[in-house]
């Protein structure tokens, strides 16, 4: 089991991994077979199913798929010109992507959301089909939006993997308990662990680098949320909290008695600032996912800016740390809120965050494994019921609290030996199966919890 760091934090497009970055991802995967197929394509069409039907519109899935089918990419995204795109497909009435002829496309009428018939393999599935001359389907294909901006095909998914195998890694852990007896037995800590294995796939220059790029992302994007103020789009009517409660915060500085929780409003107020970006549609990182992007970045800048001795010379190894349990949840759960609920997305970040700050407070292999542990059982069960499908309420400030539980589990863990009652394998273990057992009602389809019980205007 080998998942990369660069692939469990990637730069992507707001509101949602799972529904916006995915699909996008999918759709350029269906051109690439087009392009690659015998037959010449005149039309396109997809249709959504599950979570994906549920909370596409919230979640801007259909715009993401459009602009997918035009041939944009996460990486060339461009706000501005992905308007004047939207609006030219509506007129024409296609999209003509590279290397492909002019397809019929109508908005309207060839993005279906089919609320009744999901498609077995998981909750957010896509099915696209192209039409020759005569309006025969001459090729179709399911993807799966697996959570994290991964996607798999529906037979990438029969087959059962979702990693790519490449060459061995000197250091394979499919579990925790495999990764501690590895760090006892090589003398290494869980980072140093999955530096190895980084370097021997993608060399020590691309990690380096890439790590760089991760953080710098993470930073700016704090920095933006905390700048911007204004309402959020969606009908909601939420307004940006980060930017004020910032102001408020600075303006306390040098009082005689500053509050003690001060550092964790300042917590919150970086995690609410990322994911107050990534609701307006905003470039974030995925930590593993959008709708919990917050936790990771909040706590990293919590540790730089408050916490003595924290140095930016450390944050690989928060962000390999965090990544080596990011990856363990991912393998043996999941970060799909559509899949599992909540509890994989802010539950997962906060185990991720809670493992890379016991990492550079000077935690040892067991202490870190013990505040993930303590991070993830702590958010077992916690549903996903987004209002009116938008990644906004109870998503926003759910950050933030993820946040402070993982500075609280990473301080607890601390104060211990690293022997604790319930394993981190355990905790994974019963996450799977307390998603597996949940409602759909609760996980990313808006059909119970807080998404019916308050109202939607």
């Amino acid at each position: 089991m080998f998942i990369s760091v660069l692939d469990l934090f990637k730069p992507g497009l707001g509101p949602s991994s799972s529904h916006t970055m995915g699909p996008m991802v999918a759709a350029a995967r269906f051109l690439d077979l087009l392009r690659n197929s015998a037959f010449t394509p005149a039309g396109v069409s997809v249709s959504l199913h599950g979570s994906l039907a549920f909370t596409g519109k919230g979640h801007a899935t259909d715009r993401a798929i459009i602009l997918g089918l035009a041939g944009v990419t996460l990486a060339d995204y461009e706000a501005d010109k992905a308007e004047e795109l939207l609006a030219r497909i509506a007129s024409t009435r296609q999209v003509t992507p590279e290397g492909l002829p002019p397809l019929a496309f109508d908005p309207e009428r060839d993005v279906i959301f089919d609320f009744d018939r999901p498609l077995e393999g998981h909750a957010n599935a896509l099915e696209f089909y192209a039409r020759d001359a005569e309006g025969d389907v001459v090729l179709r294909q399911i993807y799966f939006s697996i959570g994290g901006g991964f996607v798999l095909s529906a037979e990438e998914h029969a087959a059962g993997g979702d990693v790519a195998p490449g060459k061995p890694v000197p250091f394979p852990f499919k579990t925790a308990a495999q990764m501690l007896s590895m760090c006892a037995a090589e003398g290494r800590s869980i980072a140093e662990l999955k530096r190895a294995n980084e370097i021997s796939r993608i060399g020590g220059v691309a990690l380096h680098e890439g790590l760089d790029r991760i953080w710098r992302e993470m930073s700016d994007c704090i920095d933006r949320g905390l700048a911007a103020e204004g309402i959020l789009p969606g009908g909601l009517g939420v307004r940006r909290r980060a930017s004020a409660l910032a102001r408020g915060l600075n303006d306390e500085r040098g009082r005689n008695q500053p509050q003690p929780h001060l550092a964790m409003d300042w917590l919150a107020a970086y995690a609410m600032a990322v994911n107050e970006e990534n609701a307006a549609g905003g470039r974030v990182v995925t930590a593993p996912t959008n709708g919990a992007a917050g936790v990771v970045p909040a706590v990293m800048r919590y540790w730089l800016d408050h916490v003595p001795g924290a140095s930016t010379a450390r944050v690989g190894e928060f962000l390999l740390t965090a990544a080596a349990v990011g990856g363990l949840v991912k393998h043996n759960a999941s970060i799909s809120g559509a899949e599992c609920g909540c509890q994989a997305e802010v539950g997962s970040a906060a185990a991720m965050a809670a493992a890379g700050l016991c990492a550079v407070l000077g935690g040892t292999p067991e202490q870190i494994e013990n505040a993930a542990e303590i991070a993830l059982e702590h958010h077992l069960g916690m549903t996903c019921d987004p209002v009116r499908g938008l990644v906004q309420v109870p998503c926003i400030e759910r950050n933030g609290l993820g946040a402070m539980k993982a500075v609280g589990a990473a301080s607890l863990a601390l104060r211990g030996d690293g022997t604790h009652f319930v394993p981190l394998d355990a905790a994974i273990e019963t996450m799977r199966q307390t998603g597996r057992d949940m409602s759909e009602k609760y996980k990313e389809t808006s059909l119970g919890g807080l998404a019916v019980n308050i109202p939607n205007c």
